[in-house]
């Protein structure tokens, strides 16, 4: 027994090496920031998660997000952000937005290409809009620009489930909304599967950034944004909805924009070329 454990903690450092995977600690003032760099390419591209953060941060997970990703790693140093671990009541993505700025000064990033993803990509249009200097590129996935009733309902219903401390009954919400059927089913089996693995021991940062993401707006800001952007969505986005996409898009200059047809939010997962475009554009 002793043997095969022992292999795979080397597998895993050797990977580790390979991918250039660390996991890292923030002290921003206002709190701490985990964080997670991996690859060794010449371009800098930041990532930002979506709400789940809000239920499990980065932390430990560097190799996972590297062996997931290995085909930036050649190309790119990427870096992933979690939200800061101690969030007060009513932050902002505008404010979240700052400590991402903060994290990159920290770590002498400055600029890069920016990847948003859902609440993510609320937090990086703040960013473009407020720190320019920081944005080389951006992409804006499954997200958008100012609430809508889609948006209102599926928040308020995964408030209702935290507050009850349904952690399954969320992760198989978000499953029913994000996945198409030919990929629902493995993940709804998945999800009831995992239950209670990593079930958080308080919801509170997990509402905090749900109710983030229904007062977001900076609908009436984006035309701010002056690097290059590339949009994309879902045509049946369950939580956003693919119309948000396409306001993003008609908002900011020179703005590209792509959609999937019949996918939803967990395009990202689901679109073999969606890699490749982002590295494409990022490139």
């Amino acid at each position: 027994r002793i043997v095969p454990r022992r292999g795979k903690r080397l597998f895993a450092k050797y990977m580790r090496a390979m991918l250039h995977a660390k996991n890292g600690c923030l002290s921003l003032g206002t709190g701490e920031m985990d964080y997670i760099r991996f690859g060794s390419g010449p371009r800098v591209l930041v990532m930002l998660p979506g709400v789940s953060d809000g239920l499990k941060t980065v932390r430990g997970m560097a190799l996972p997000f590297a062996l997931l990703y290995r085909a930036m790693a050649r190309d790119f140093t990427v870096y992933v952000f979690s939200r800061r671990r101690q969030l007060r009541p009513h932050t902002t993505t505008r404010e979240m937005a700052a400590d991402v700025k903060t994290a990159m000064d920290a770590l002498g990033l400055s600029e890069a290409a920016l990847l948003g993803v859902s609440q993510g990509g609320m937090i990086a249009q703040w960013l473009a809009i407020d720190h320019p200097e920081k944005v080389r590129r951006l992409v804006l996935t499954v997200t958008l620009a100012k609430p809508n009733a889609t948006v209102e309902a599926v928040v308020a219903r995964w408030l209702e489930l935290a507050k009850r401390g349904d952690y399954k009954g969320i992760l198989l919400d978000t499953a029913e909304r994000s996945y198409s059927p030919r990929r629902l089913h493995r993940a709804q089996l998945s999800y009831g599967l995992l239950g209670n693995i990593g079930k958080p021991q308080s919801f509170e940062r997990f509402r905090i950034q749900a109710e983030s993401c229904v007062t977001h707006n900076a609908w009436e800001e984006l035309p701010r944004i002056v690097c290059p952007t590339l949009v994309i969505g879902g045509t049946e986005d369950a939580i956003v909805t693919g119309q948000a996409s396409r306001e993003i898009a008609s908002q900011i200059p020179g703005c590209q924009l792509y959609l999937y047809a019949g996918l939803s939010h967990s395009l990202y997962e689901e679109a073999p070329d969606f890699l490749p475009r982002v590295m494409d554009f990022c490139r």
